[in-house]
C-alpha cells in the first residue's frame, strides 16, 4: 500500500483564500490565482529585501527600506501589479523580478510552449489576450524566442558519445524566403542510438544542396564533437552520403532505411490497392536472408502488382546494396533499424511545427523552431527499447572491441 502524502494544501488555507465565495467562480473569473501569485512574488521580494539589508548591515552599511514601487509584470496567468520594495541607498536589485524585466518566470516558458507546437506570433498574441486579457506585441514574443537561439548554437556544438550503435538521417523540408522569393530548404537531422540503447537528436545542419562535400561536411562535424565510430548508418537514399561515409566512417554499415522505401513504393499505388502491395512488400523484407528476399523481390516483380508498377522493383534494386545489410542481422538488429516508430513521431511532430509556420524569414527562424519541437519530443525518451537487451548481445558479437558497453 503505498504512503498516502500531505496535501501541499491544507484545508484551512484553502479555505481562507475562497473567503466562502462559490469555487467555481474562483475558476472562472482566475482571480484567485493571480492574486495567490502576487501575494507569494511580493512575500518573495521582501524576503529579498530583508536578506540585502542584513548582507549590507554584515559589511557595516547602514541601509533600510525606503518604500515601494508598482510595477506591471506578465504571467503565464495573466498580468499583475505588484510592489516591488526600495532601499535608501537604491541598490536592490531583486532577483525574481530583474530591474528592467517585466516579466515573471513562467511566462516566457509558455511562450516558448506555445510556439514549440507551431503556433505562429499572432496566434500567441490572440491566445494570451484571449486566455488572460494580456496584449503582447509581436516583437515582445519574438524577443522571448530568440533567446532560444544560444541555446540552439550550444546545443549543435555539444560533444558527443565516442560510438553510436545506429545513426539514423533524415531531412525536414522548410521553406525560407530569401530576396524576396520563398525557397526550399532541407534540414537534416541525426538522430543517435548509444550501445545502452538511449536515443538522442545528434544535431541539425542546412542544405539547399545534397551531395558528398555537404555530407563530409556532417560527418566531419560530428567526429569534431566526439564521434570516433558509427557501427550502422541508415539513410534514405541520400546522394553522395555512401561516399562521404566511407571517407570519415570506413567501418560503417550503410543500410537503407527500409520505412523509407515501403513508404516510397506504396505512393505508386492507389489506395484501394495498398494493403495488397504492403503485404507483397512484407515477403521482401521479412525474409530470412538475402538470397530470399532477392527471391522474394523477383517474385513480386512478376507478379500482378509488380508488372502494374515496375518503378517499384526497379527501385528496390537501384538500392540493393544498402538493403541486404539488414538480412545480415537478426530479428533483434533488425527491429532496431527498421522500428522507427520514434524517428518518425519525431519526424511528424516537427511537420507539424513547421507547417503550421508556413514560410521562415531566415535559417536561424526555421532551425529555432525545429529545436523547440525536438526538444520536447526528446523529453519522452527516457527508455531503451524492450527488445534492446537482445540487439546489445548481437551487437557485442558482431562488432566487438568497437561496441563499447561503457560508451553509453
Amino acid at each position: 500500500m503505498t504512503k498516502s502524502r500531505k496535501p501541499r494544501i491544507s484545508e484551512e488555507l484553502l479555505d481562507a483564500l475562497l473567503g466562502g465565495q462559490d469555487p467555481r467562480e474562483a475558476f472562472r473569473e482566475g482571480d484567485l490565482f493571480v492574486d495567490l501569485r502576487k501575494a507569494v512574488a511580493e512575500r518573495a521580494l521582501n524576503a529579498e529585501m530583508e536578506a540585502h539589508l542584513a548582507e549590507e548591515a554584515a559589511r557595516g552599511e547602514r541601509n533600510h527600506r525606503n518604500g515601494h514601487s508598482r510595477k506591471r509584470v506578465l504571467t503565464d496567468l495573466g498580468s499583475m501589479e505588484v510592489a516591488v520594495p526600495r532601499d535608501r541607498r537604491a541598490r536592490f536589485e531583486p532577483r525574481l523580478i530583474e530591474k528592467y524585466s517585466r516579466r515573471l518566470p513562467g511566462f516566457d516558458e509558455r511562450v516558448i510552449s506555445m510556439y514549440a507546437r507551431g503556433m505562429s506570433t499572432r496566434d500567441i498574441r490572440g491566445f494570451l489576450e484571449e486566455m488572460y486579457g494580456v496584449e503582447v506585441s509581436a516583437e515582445l514574443i519574438s524577443k522571448v524566442t530568440d533567446a532560444v537561439h544560444e541555446e540552439v548554437r550550444e546545443w549543435r556544438a555539444r560533444p558527443l558519445e565516442p560510438v553510436y550503435a545506429v545513426v539514423y538521417l533524415d531531412g525536414i523540408r522548410v521553406k525560407v524566403r530569401e530576396e524576396g522569393l520563398v525557397r526550399n530548404r532541407v534540414v537534416h537531422l541525426g538522430i543517435g542510438v548509444t550501445p545502452q540503447g538511449r536515443k538522442e537528436v545528434m544535431g541539425m545542419w542546412v542544405a539547399e544542396t545534397e551531395g558528398a562535400k555537404f555530407w563530409l561536411s556532417v560527418l566531419n562535424d560530428l567526429k569534431r564533437r566526439g564521434l570516433n565510430d558509427v557501427l550502422i548508418a541508415v539513410v534514405d537514399g541520400l546522394s553522395g552520403f555512401p561516399a562521404a561515409i566511407e571517407a570519415v566512417y570506413p567501418e560503417a554499415v550503410v543500410q537503407t532505411c527500409v520505412v523509407h522505401l515501403i513508404r516510397n513504393s506504396m505512393a505508386y499505388a492507389s489506395y484501394k490497392e495498398r494493403a495488397d502491395l504492403s503485404a507483397a512488400l512484407k515477403t521482401i523484407y521479412r525474409a530470412s536472408d538475402a538470397e530470399a528476399a532477392e527471391e522474394a523481390l523477383e517474385a513480386f516483380s512478376a507478379s500482378a502488382l509488380g508488372r502494374k508498377y515496375p518503378a517499384i522493383a526497379n527501385k528496390w534494386r537501384h538500392q540493393w546494396d544498402q538493403v541486404i545489410p539488414f538480412f545480415a542481422f537478426s530479428e533483434p538488429i533488425r527491429r532496431v533499424i527498421y522500428t522507427t516508430n520514434a524517428i518518425e513521431s519525431l519526424n511528424s511532430t516537427v511537420r507539424r511545427a513547421v507547417k503550421a509556420h508556413g514560410h521562415f524569414p531566415h535559417d536561424r527562424a526555421a532551425m529555432k523552431l525545429i529545436y523547440l519541437a525536438l526538444r520536447k519530443v526528446e523529453q519522452k525518451w527516457k527508455r531503451p527499447p524492450r527488445y534492446w537487451q537482445q540487439a546489445r548481445s548481437e551487437f557485442s558479437i558482431r562488432f566487438g572491441d568497437r561496441f563499447r558497453l561503457d560508451s553509453g
